[in-house]
């Protein structure tokens, strides 16, 4: 499996798993990132950080470090 931060532009994936734990793996849950969603990668920044996506039809950017923690399919 992959993390979202592997994932190049203009893909979409599905969420498999959700790492990490508590403040930080519920923040990320709040952003509509849960099992089973998917996730559209509209543009990854030249150092990898931030990541922008598409989740539940809205746009969002997520940092690296939180985007490691994604595992998806």
């Amino acid at each position: 499996m992959k993390s979202l931060r592997e994932i190049a532009c203009d893909r979409t994936v599905k969420v498999v798993k959700l790492h990490g734990g508590g403040a930080v793996r519920r923040r990320i849950m709040d952003m509509g990132i849960t099992k089973g969603v998917d996730v559209y990668v509209r543009k990854v920044a030249p150092f990898g950080d931030p990541v922008e996506v598409t989740v539940r039809g809205y746009e969002l950017s997520l940092r690296k470090a939180d985007a490691e923690m994604i595992e998806v399919e």
